[in-house]
């Protein structure tokens, strides 16, 4: 029991050092960051990554700024049969601009978001620590104003996961779909 305490205190002590590590960009305009956003990639650490990895495609996602500061985000994609999966959230605003919290009811688990890089105009790397019955991953997102993000946005994304100590094999440039509605 002493060894499996130690070993809970250690892993969220490696979390709490993650959470502090990667701050949000430091000039975040939440008014410049809505609108449609193309997810172009997605890394995590989630054991779950493995399985599902060769099904993921390009989604899409409207980003609407609250006049109280907070973010929704609505998302959707194609299913690999053809049918249109979505999801809505309304991620709370922190005293840190660029920091929010949401839980998703889908999922059941607490997310602590940072947009920790964005240019308005073309691209926003995403870092999400998703946390569920006391276990936290990372999850990091690439969004871009179109399909075609440049290779040094996509480099770039990668590097920022590795750093994280995500894998290279967890690291994921989709590839593109058709919008659903």
């Amino acid at each position: 029991m002493p060894t499996t305490m130690l070993g809970m205190l250690g892993v969220l002590l490696c979390a709490l050092a993650v959470r502090a590590d990667v701050m949000p960009q430091a000039d975040f305009d939440l008014q410049k960051v809505g609108g449609t956003w193309y997810l172009v990639g997605f890394a995590t650490n989630a054991d779950w990554f493995a399985s599902r990895k060769a099904d993921m495609k390009m989604g899409m996602a409207k980003l609407t700024p609250q006049s109280n500061g907070d973010l929704e985000m609505d998302y959707s994609s194609l299913k690999p049969d053809g049918s249109c999966w979505t999801m809505n959230h309304l991620a709370k605003k922190t005293d840190v601009p660029g920091k929010f919290t949401f839980r998703s009811q889908r999922w059941g688990n607490d997310n602590d978001m940072r947009v920790v890089d964005v240019k308005y105009d073309e691209y926003s790397l995403v870092h999400t620590i998703k946390t569920k019955a006391g276990s936290s991953y990372i999850l990091n997102k690439l969004y871009s104003r179109t399909q075609d993000p440049s290779q040094a946005v996509l480099d770039k994304f990668t590097q920022f996961s590795l750093e994280q100590g995500i894998l290279h094999e967890n690291i994921a440039i989709l590839p593109k779909s058709e919008p659903c509605s």
